[in-house]
């Protein structure tokens, strides 16, 4: 078994575990068994299909869950984790199936993401979310600037390596770290993975298996956790579910389709709407 298969066993079984125990409190609790409808469905396609994209599927599944008084409040985190694991569990089956990417480096980026989610959560969670969301606004725009002025020639271009060089890969682990930390305060890992690796010279492609497998495996041991507590909607995550798996097929053809300077620019864009996001909604 090479260390590809591992890696995906690994995520079908978390996939798995997360499928039993969702099964287990679904029949435990007649009271909870409402299909979901029309609209939670085509939330769940939506939002699934921008994540494919790099853009995050939390943010908006918020809005929308709010503008519509869809799920209360305090149920929200819970239902965006559960019913956005499985979909992002495909993502990350789906990419790191057809991406080219180191495989030694690609485990170690996601192993650091998790890390830094357990080890870094009480150092960054002891920060102010208004100064981390503006230092993460601020960071991003700077390196969205950047990245534009090396696609118009103003700057030398990087972004084609399929692995990191030595001295690359050592800043990619450290980002990664940061990363996984700053997912505890609702801070998402897709637009500053995206940026950095491309600034590190790897082809942006190399980003999305590592970025969704490291949330595939985050999303699905704390998915377990919410559904264990009871602390989300059923009907409302069954909908991102269903319709959030579709969502991901179609938005991961349209992502391999891209050629590479589109796909950088995509990102581009991405990390603005990212950015924008940060400074917008810092409190």
């Amino acid at each position: 078994m090479t260390l590809v298969h591992a890696l995906l066993a690994a995520l079908l079984a978390c996939g798995a575990l997360l499928v039993v125990q969702w099964w287990r409190t679904h029949t435990a609790s007649p009271a909870s068994r409402h299909w979901p409808g029309p609209l939670h469905l085509l939330i769940g396609f939506a939002t699934n299909f921008f994540d494919t994209l790099g853009i995050g599927s939390f943010a908006p599944t918020t809005a929308v869950f709010r503008l519509w008084r869809l799920v209360d409040d305090e149920k929200i985190p819970g239902t965006m984790i559960v019913g956005h694991a499985l979909p992002v569990v495909a993502q990350a089956l789906f990419f790191i199936s057809v991406v080219e990417v180191d495989p030694w480096q690609m485990i170690a980026l996601i192993g650091a993401c998790i890390a830094g989610g357990w080890v870094g959560a009480g150092v960054v969670a002891s920060l102010s979310r208004r100064a981390v969301q503006l230092a993460m606004g601020s960071a991003l725009l700077v390196a969205a600037l950047l990245m534009i002025s090396s696609m118009i020639g103003l700057m030398p271009s990087g972004g084609t390596a399929r692995a990191f060089a030595p001295a690359a890969f050592a800043a990619a682990i450290a980002a990664s770290l940061l990363f996984g930390a700053l997912l505890t305060i609702g801070i998402g890992n897709y637009a500053p993975s995206l940026i950095v690796f491309s600034l590190l010279g790897v082809d942006p492609r190399a980003a999305f298996p590592i970025m969704m497998g490291s949330g595939a495996f985050v999303a699905t041991v704390a998915g377990v956790r919410f559904i264990r507590a009871g602390r989300f909607d059923q009907r409302a995550a069954l909908g991102l579910t269903l319709g959030g798996v579709p969502g991901v097929l179609v938005a991961a053809i349209v992502v391999q389709s891209l050629s590479l300077e589109t796909l950088r620019w995509l990102v581009v864009v991405v990390v603005l709407y990212a950015a924008y996001t940060l400074l917008r909604d810092r409190r």
